[in-house]
């Protein structure tokens, strides 16, 4: 009798433990913890990657995250191996796609992110687990990780699912994969660092200050790193050296024509489509330029950010390798047009 009684005092001991390490936490407790930091966060910031499996070798970004209530967002996407940052920027004064390097930026009205859900963002993921009433949950000891399977609920309809590892102490994002219909990851984000309730000044979220805060640091970084009185960023000034034509036609469509246009004082090239789908490209070389749009919207792009702007003829506009890109079109939908502007990446200049 002793013996049972012992043991049964043991399992409650046992037992006890495990309450206290987290251990027993059910998915509806997991859920409840992930939406009460979601409601009651004042700020965070992460850093980590970003890694995309589109093309034929994977490619990395660096990726910074800044936020702070309500509506100040900065999300820097990084590509290290060309010295190239872009951001996408919220505050007071609307949403701006700034690329620092060519001094460019766009300037619109838009809910963004509100109005379009994106990996790196907390609210994102929270809304993820909470919107997916077949979510299915882990908890994942090795990794001190919580871990829900649940939709990918993103624009891009190729997406179908994702995975998300949160912390067990504080719900903060270790990991993202999501993956295609067949299961096959697609994008991927490593989070190296992430801070609930991070103090930001008021300048962070200035747009001049993030636009010209890059060449700030390339002077202190890379002057005449090259040793003959040049540095990186001089030489990789951007020059239009060719045409660069999509790898991906939608089916019924065909190129038309392609001809030298002015765009006021550009020289751009012009690429039209017809049949199914009727729409032009345009490619400048970029220049240093203020665009300011009543209304737009951020699209991401993958391996860079693109803003879509109008309401008959929606374009699309992004900068890649040293080249403007404007898709213009009255029919093509959203999701046509960004598999066409994906398809420009790694094509050689005709």
């Amino acid at each position: 009798m002793r013996k049972i009684a012992a043991a049964v005092v043991m399992i409650v001991a046992i037992t006890g433990i495990l309450a206290g390490c987290g251990g027993t936490k059910s998915a509806e407790d997991v859920v409840n913890g992930v939406l009460k930091q979601a409601e009651e966060m004042k700020s965070y910031l992460a850093e980590g990657s970003m890694v995309l499996h589109t093309g034929q070798e994977p490619q990395t970004y660096g990726l910074e995250v800044w936020y702070q209530t309500p509506h100040y967002y900065r999300i820097a996407l990084i590509n290290q191996k060309k010295d190239i940052t872009q951001i996408v920027l919220r505050n007071d004064d609307g949403v701006f796609v700034l690329t620092p390097h060519l001094k460019k930026s766009f300037r619109f009205q838009s809910d963004w992110p509100n109005n379009q859900g994106q990996v790196y963002l907390y609210q994102t993921l929270a809304d993820s687990i909470q919107q997916d009433p077949e979510r299915q949950f882990v908890a994942d000891q090795e990794s001190s990780a919580y871990v829900f399977d649940v939709k990918a609920n993103y624009p891009n309809s190729s997406l179908s699912r994702q995975k998300i590892w949160l912390d067990q102490k504080d719900y903060a994002p270790h990991h993202v994969e999501i993956t295609d219909d067949q299961g096959q990851a697609v994008v991927e984000v490593h989070f190296e660092r992430f801070e609930f309730n991070a103090s930001f000044d008021a300048a962070d979220f200035d747009m001049q200050k993030n636009l010209t805060s890059w060449d700030i640091r390339s002077m202190t970084v890379t002057a005449d790193i090259n040793g003959d009185g040049t540095d990186s960023a001089e030489q990789a000034a951007p020059t239009f050296a060719g045409v660069i034509e999509p790898a991906y036609i939608p089916v019924g469509v065909e190129l038309l024509d392609r001809q030298d246009v002015k765009l006021g004082e550009e020289t751009a090239v012009r690429l039209r489509y017809q049949g199914d789908y009727n729409y032009m490209l345009l490619q400048s070389a970029p220049q240093a330029q203020t665009v300011m749009a009543g209304s737009g919207e951020v699209v991401d792009l993958g391996f860079t950010l693109g803003v879509l702007i109008g309401d008959g003829v929606k374009t699309l506009h992004w900068t890649l390798d040293g080249v403007d890109y404007r898709l213009s079109s009255e029919d093509l939908p959203q999701e046509v047009m960004v598999r066409i502007a994906q398809s420009v990446q790694g094509q050689s200049a005709k």
